[in-house]
């Protein structure tokens, strides 16, 4: 047994970040027809369960509308941190302007 001597730690590089979907959608529409991302399921024989044209077009429709609707949803979110960022600024003049109202008359 070794124990006075201890194995050196060896530091392994960090994770990289996961890609972003914009980096991912890029990276599919750059792809070649031959990519293996799109043959692998030819050249394995499994291309029988592969979704037929009119289910694809509905997955890739339904892809386009989620994607366009997190894109309103977000732009939703910023309006709405907008405008609580107003509502707080209003409501902290008008309790100003209340306390003022209350110091004068009393």
């Amino acid at each position: 047994m070794n124990l006075g001597k201890s194995k050196k730690r060896v530091v392994l590089p960090s994770r990289p970040d996961p890609p972003s979907v914009d980096q991912i959608l890029d990276d599919i529409i750059r792809a070649a027809p031959n990519d293996p991302v799109f043959t692998v399921l030819q050249q394995t024989g499994q291309d029988s369960t592969r979704p037929s044209d009119s289910e694809l077009e509905t997955r890739f429709q339904q892809v386009c509308s989620f994607l366009d609707l997190n894109e309103r949803l977000q732009e939703v979110r910023g309006r709405l941190l907008r405008q609580r960022e107003e509502l707080k600024t209003a409501g902290e003049g008008l309790n100003r302007d209340v306390d003022q109202v209350k110091g004068t008359h009393h």
